[in-house]
């Protein structure tokens, strides 16, 4: 029978239900700042395609906001039932950051969810705007303090340690929190925050491109595809061009407070001046050289110190207990970077045809744009993996300014939970989410084939409720006009 090792299949078991949760955040994120800026364009003209944007891609929200939440507090569970141990070292840190996360983030969201969601009809125009702004900051702000949380344990500060005699006469050790803020804003929170978050606005945008682009290809919705692709295209160059500065600053911020994650994201087996820069190939542990490599000579120290003769710290600096798994590390890092390139790319040349007026008509470019929300999702789990496998062998990563700080994953499990456990709890998990998952893939490829209500009806519908009139529309060949010399909604 195989021997299973219970601290490997709760890990493998976290990152299963970490990587499956984290489909759903990125996509609220970036499709919330969206959402406020079509509303915001129909407050601004009266335009009902820009209500017809707002509307459909709110349902969208909806549906993947609720995915989020279902997946997020199973999630959480495994810190009480897996990791006892590493619960109870961080609990005094990690309660008041979710403490914050919940009060500050959670409950601006949901709160104003229902008003988002069901409320069109229901309140004042710029009311409901309002509530789309708050979800939105509230969807951002959540992402803070999860960020908060998880950089303290990349970069952990504003804390002493303590120790604890149980019941049983063993003496605990555990973080004491003495710094809040110092806490919160540690080495590594801003960094880590910005990218995350531009990573998520780049996922966010590729949707509103993906679904806009197969509306296109099937010639339905055509106007609401044409002007949802012209505010999400450029939207999302933005923050793929964004994507490269705060990754370079997180790269920077990485090399200085974890060297042998930035050695092991680079396959830099020994410390070296004019150190290179590792576009592809295959590390070699035993070798400690990386085969089939294509580098640029110097890169990486010029990256890292403005100075390529600088040396950058190599995997030799460091005891081989203390060593990042290299292979998974590097590769996961360098295809994060390939797709972040290919992104930047697909997304440049949109925004050139479509200022050109030539978008529309390159049916290869909008096929490649359905399919090409794959990327920025990839993207997104690569860059957690990269983080996360690069700060092994530590789950809490240790502080030169607290001696004997730090936290070993291994020694981070609960005692009293069996491999068996652990392995029958990731079956039926993986069945549950397997079903949730064909679940919401069915709803949302209903909600997308069923398309956008079309102006006219939300005009008809607003002047139904108003008494009002409402002008109709012109209609131009090839498109449907949307409504531009309709009233602003301010006088239904």
């Amino acid at each position: 029978m195989m021997n299973l090792d219970a601290v490997f299949l709760a890990r493998l078991q976290f990152a299963f239900t970490v990587g499956f949760h984290y489909l759903f955040p990125p996509l609220t994120i970036g499709l919330g700042l969206l959402m406020v800026i079509m509303e915001g364009r129909f407050l601004r003209t009266g335009d009902y395609q820009y209500e017809a944007m707002a509307k459909f891609w709110t349902k969208i929200f909806g549906l993947i906001f609720a995915m989020g939440v279902a997946t997020g507090i199973v999630m959480e569970f495994q810190f009480g039932t897996n990791w006892a141990s590493y619960s109870r070292y961080v609990g005094d840190i990690f309660g008041a950051a979710l403490a914050a996360e919940g009060i500050f983030a959670f409950f601006l969201e949901s709160g104003f969810l229902a008003v988002l969601v069901f409320g069109w009809d229901k309140v004042s125009p710029r009311m409901h705007f309002f509530a789309t702004l708050m979800v939105s900051l509230g969807s951002i702000f959540s992402a803070v303090w999860i960020i908060v949380a998880n950089s303290w344990q990349q970069t952990p500060a504003g804390f002493e340690l303590a120790h604890q005699t149980l019941a049983d006469g063993s003496v605990l050790t555990v973080a004491r929190l003495t710094d809040f803020w110092a806490a919160v804003f540690n080495r590594s929170t801003l960094h880590r925050l910005g990218h995350v978050l531009v990573g998520a606005m780049i996922a966010g945008g590729f949707l509103v491109l993906s679904v806009s682009s197969y509306y296109l290809l099937k010639g339905r919705h055509v106007d609401f595809a044409r002007r949802s692709i012209r505010i999400a295209l450029p939207f999302t160059l933005v923050f793929c061009l964004l994507a490269l500065v705060t990754g370079d600053f997180q790269g920077r911020n990485v090399a200085r407070w974890q060297p042998a994650k930035l050695a092991a994201m680079e396959g830099l087996y020994r410390t070296q001046a004019h150190a290179p820069l590792h576009l592809f190939g295959l590390p070699d542990d035993a070798a400690q050289t990386v085969k089939y490599g294509v580098a640029i000579p110097g890169l990486l120290s010029y990256m890292v110190h403005f100075d390529a003769a600088q040396p950058v710290t190599g995997l030799d600096a460091f005891p081989p207990e203390d060593r990042p798994p290299v292979g998974l590390t590097f590769q996961s890092f360098h295809l994060m970077v390939a797709l972040g390139m290919f992104m930047i790319l697909l997304t440049l040349v949109g925004t050139v045809l479509l200022r050109r007026d030539r978008l529309f008509g390159q049916r290869w470019l909008l096929r490649l744009l359905v399919v090409a929300i794959v990327a920025p999702m990839a993207a997104n789990q690569l860059g957690w993996i990269a983080a996360e496998v690069g700060r092994q062998p530590w789950i809490v990563y240790p502080n030169p300014d607290v001696p004997g700080s730090g936290l070993r994953t291994t020694e981070a499990s609960s005692r009293a939970v069996d491999a068996a456990e652990v392995l029958s709890s990731m079956i039926l998990m993986g069945i549950v989410y397997a079903a949730l998952l064909v679940t919401w893939l069915y709803v949302l490829d209903k909600k997308i084939k069923a398309g956008p209500e079309s102006p006219e009806e939300l005009a008809a519908a607003a002047a139904r409720r108003t008494g009002g009139w409402v002008q109709a529309a012109t209609v131009l060949p090839g498109r449907a006009d949307s409504l531009t010399d309709a009233p602003p909604r301010e006088r239904r």
